[in-house]
């Protein structure tokens, strides 16, 4: 049954998963092992076919929503069962910079690994992200940029993070990024990608 869950996620096929999740529920599964071994695994294995340019952008997404609504489903199983998730992350695009598709799908990839997400949208002033940080103890900050106009404000978000006294590490990533880049501006981690952005916050987490 979680194979076929599995299977339905990486398919996209919304009202598939929920009827999966359901008859899971049904048969007493609890909502730990239908979250880590049927909805966690779908979004793991479609990270392994996004990274080897399997499935492409438009795939991931339709996965996402089906993953989404099988996740709203067991929200409330898992808040009974006290299942914590793996950690909590701040993620946004930064300050004059209106792109958020590629946020969008590190958020939704994130929240597939089982990891609780405050996304602050797009345009993000420093000083929103550090606000987030605190408020949520936040146990890393994700930044997103697509311009490379606008990549320059991530160095300002770094500063302010470190001028409030935050040791929450800060992970960076969108289309003009490098890896040479993240370490000029001192940035803890780097993700080239939506789902190596999963490894990177696993890792500094």
């Amino acid at each position: 049954m979680l194979d076929k869950m599995q299977d339905a996620l990486m398919a996209g096929r919304k009202a598939e998963v929920e009827a999966l999740v359901d008859q899971a529920v049904a048969a007493g599964m609890s909502a730990r092992q239908i979250l880590n071994e049927g909805l966690i695994v779908g979004m793991e294995r479609l990270g392994v076919l996004f990274k080897a340019n399997e499935v492409f952008i438009p795939e991931v997404l339709v996965a996402a929503r089906a993953m989404n609504a099988g996740l709203t489903k067991l929200e409330p199983l898992l808040i009974a069962e006290k299942v914590e998730p793996k950690g909590l992350v701040v993620i946004g695009t930064v300050k004059g910079d209106l792109h958020d598709i590629g946020k969008n799908l590190v958020a939704m990839m994130l929240k597939g690994a089982g990891y609780k997400i405050v996304d602050l949208g797009a345009d993000v002033a420093a000083e929103k992200f550090v606000a987030a940080a605190r408020e949520h103890k936040a146990d890393v900050i994700a930044l997103s940029a697509l311009l490379t106009t606008t990549m320059v404000q991530m160095k300002g978000v770094l500063q302010a993070v470190k001028d409030a006294g935050l040791s929450t590490p800060v992970v960076v990533g969108g289309a003009p990024l490098t890896q040479d880049y993240a370490n000029q501006i001192g940035a803890d981690g780097y993700a080239p990608d939506a789902a190596s952005a999963v490894d990177t916050v696993s890792r500094l987490k």
